[in-house]
């Protein structure tokens, strides 16, 4: 009989850009026409949230202006019941650092990275965006990046979490959990040797055409960083990086 799931594991994920005050304007423009969404109206007590909205399907992409330290990127998890989530995290380890009359509650995890419980208005998946040259990209993982000292204790506490399974890659510095059909984002862990003192998160893009996808990203004001086999390295205008990989988008969504 398969275990039942803890209030912690998502019905959805989305990723939040969180901009600096002063790269908000051309960090937004820029992912907006990276990821060929459209920008839903300010909101937030001090206008700070905006959604990258796509053609079709439910989002799972927002930005936040972020008023102290530079760009990141935090996840948010869906869940039917933040109160009883934030007491499970906490059970496993996570710190509550806030939490909000809406509802949702900011909280760290053992190894520092910034994430938030929110309401589940979400449950489609969007298709990955074609462009004029014929090829397909999407955002379609989220990489959370964590110090080798600190990943054992984070691969526990995001598997135990989100009640998924973590299984090992042909990389060995990399584990995925297994994300059940229909998230908009599948999530990886990464091992990082570099001397970082905490946890963090950066997007994964994939594409059908590395080629023609690494050009319109580099006339839109990003540039490369390093280049892998499989993968690119990239920062946006601003210098938030995030990479680009060469397997097709998944196609495989409702219509």
């Amino acid at each position: 009989m398969r275990a039942e799931l803890p209030a912690s594991s998502p019905l959805w994920i989305s990723a939040f850009l969180d901009l600096a005050a002063d790269e908000l304007e051309r960090g937004t423009a820029f992912w907006a026409q990276v990821t060929g969404t459209t920008l839903s109206t300010v909101r937030g007590e001090r206008a700070e949230f905006t959604t990258l909205v796509p053609p079709d399907g439910d989002d799972h992409l927002r930005v936040q202006r972020r008023d102290e330290g530079p760009s990141r990127v935090h996840l948010d998890l869906h869940v039917a019941d933040q109160a009883a989530a934030a007491e499970h995290a906490q059970r496993l380890g996570a710190q509550v650092v806030g939490a909000a009359e809406q509802g949702y509650v900011v909280l760290r995890s053992p190894g520092g990275l910034a994430f938030c419980f929110v309401g589940h208005p979400a449950s489609t998946r969007s298709r990955p965006t074609t462009w004029p040259t014929g090829h397909h990209s999407q955002v379609d993982q989220l990489s959370i990046d964590v110090p080798a000292p600190l990943l054992e204790a984070e691969l526990a506490f995001w598997r135990d979490l989100t009640g998924w399974r973590l299984r090992r890659t042909a990389y060995e510095e990399f584990h995925l959990l297994e994300v059940p059909a229909g998230q908009p984002l599948q999530v990886l862990l990464q091992r990082l040797d570099d001397d970082v003192p905490e946890v963090s998160v950066h997007l994964d893009l994939t594409t059908d055409d590395v080629g023609a996808e690494l050009a319109r990203h580099v006339a839109l004001g990003a540039r490369v960083v390093t280049s892998h086999d499989h993968w690119t390295v990239m920062a946006d205008p601003g210098g938030l990086r995030y990479c680009i990989a060469g397997d097709p988008p998944d196609d495989d969504v409702p219509a």
